[in-house]
């Protein structure tokens, strides 16, 4: 049996719990690193898989990876060598990018708020750059050498409409990004911009992410693809060559089923523009946490597990230092939970309510409320699942608490668990040293003549 067939004749939850039970054994979680992040490299590389077949039939597309959904240079480079980009919005992304070796110009420059130095550099190394506005496209007149190999593009706004988390839409009527079409003037004055620039070459939209249908992604996309010929039948001649489409599939966080499907994405692309991928316009593509969200999750010791107001409450050490959006907004980024006991292996008994708190120092550091589970005690382990985007690879750091390590992880045929150090538990002296330990006595000082 080949590892891809092990693989597929478990449920992901045993695939899970393997894999839990051997990081357990090898201490990578457990008193010393009482929580920890783990990233699958077999399902990233099934993932990247089925992006790429998706959109097999487009002649010339180019997939980039939202950097900000899992900002680790080693993630990165398995990324890059499975043929995929890297979509940066900040100068420290974009280093990431370039550590990780991806070529400038498979990287697409995003950030909504540019400094000219952050421009002139990524036109120097030939990143491609959309600009986000049409002030921004000034700073590129005068920053541009005749000779950069960047391509450039500008942003717009297609002002369709908010999905169901307001936070997630970037196409609203008032979204700080883009250019707003459907404002008075707007769309002349982009089509204006265009015709003044023969060096801008490429526009560029994204609708949103989670919560926003499929639907309302593709006539974005639509929209923008209708701007492209209205602006080259303006100019005479086929100046858009290529439209960087976003990303932004929306996950699944109910179960363990991928849907919506990248074959579902490109699906509805064709249905609300049918010559999308005829080859007229190159693709740029930049996804991120549908990459990876399912590939990964972050696994926790329990401390202290306690009863107040008649609720059982467990008291973990992953809450909103890893997983803070679902802390914030438990609502929109609800997690699955699961129970294991001090070896790694799926707990039993009869399940009760419990809630799954963190340690941070507020009371609404709770993961999970009134959540259905065998009773958990000091020493057991829990599992957030869906996790491998955004969560662990961009920790907050409230209260001083330590980032968690990261461990990638590919299982072979026999069914043994081979791990590879993605990013080190951050260190009490680390943290110190990034709290200005170095600088300790400057502010007594400072007023000393």
């Amino acid at each position: 049996m080949d590892s891809a067939t092990f693989l597929d004749s478990r449920t992901a939850e045993e695939r899970v719990a393997a894999v839990l039970r051997q990081a357990v054994d090898r201490k990578l979680v457990g008193t010393e690193q009482p929580v920890a992040g783990f990233l699958d490299t077999d399902g990233i590389r099934a993932s990247v898989a089925a992006l790429h077949a998706a959109f097999g039939e487009v002649p010339d597309v180019l997939h980039t990876f939202a950097v900000k959904a899992s900002s680790l240079i080693p993630v990165l480079r398995l990324l890059a060598d499975l043929g995929m980009g890297c979509e940066v919005a900040s100068p420290g992304e974009l280093r990431l990018a370039l550590d990780a070796g991806c070529a400038p110009g498979r990287i697409v420059l995003d950030s909504p708020a540019k400094t000219r130095e952050e421009i002139a550099e990524a036109l120097a190394l030939g990143v491609a750059l959309n600009a986000d506005n049409l002030d921004e496209l000034e700073r590129v007149d005068a920053l541009r050498p005749a000779d950069s190999a960047s391509v450039i593009g500008l942003r717009v706004n297609p002002q369709v409409g908010s999905g169901s988390i307001g936070a997630m839409s970037t196409a609203t009527a008032t979204s700080k990004f883009g250019v707003a079409l459907r404002d008075p003037g707007a769309r002349e004055r982009v089509v204006r911009a265009f015709a003044e620039r023969p060096w801008l070459t490429r526009l560029h939209a994204h609708v949103g992410s989670q919560g926003c249908p499929l639907e309302l992604i593709a006539e974005g996309i639509a929209e923008t693809y209708r701007l492209a010929e209205e602006i080259n039948a303006a100019v005479g001649e086929r100046q858009i060559t290529s439209l960087d489409i976003g990303g932004g599939l929306p996950v699944n966080f109910a179960d363990d089923t991928v849907r919506p499907t990248y074959e579902d994405y490109t699906r509805a692309l064709r249905a609300a523009e049918p010559r999308l991928f005829d080859g007229r316009y190159g693709l740029v593509t930049e996804f991120g946490r549908s990459l990876l969200a399912k590939n990964g999750f972050i696994a926790a010791r329990v401390e202290y597990a306690k009863e107040a107001g008649g609720r059982r409450i467990a008291v973990t050490h992953a809450g909103a230092q890893t997983a803070t959006r679902t802390v914030l907004m438990p609502g929109a980024w609800p997690l699955r939970v699961g129970a294991f006991d001090a070896q790694g292996r799926p707990k039993d008994g009869t399940p009760v309510a419990q809630d799954v708190a963190g340690p941070c120092c507020f009371a609404g550091d709770v993961v999970a409320e009134d959540r259905a589970l065998p009773p958990l005690a000091e020493g057991d382990f829990v599992v957030l699942r869906d996790t491998g985007a955004y969560y662990f690879s961009t920790p907050w750091a409230y209260n001083s608490l330590p980032r968690p390590g990261v461990h990638g992880y590919a299982t072979d045929a026999a069914g043994d668990v081979r791990f590879a150090p993605v990013r080190d538990a951050q260190t009490l002296d680390e943290i110190a040293a990034e709290s200005g330990a170095g600088h300790a006595d400057r502010l007594t000082t400072l007023s000393r003549p």
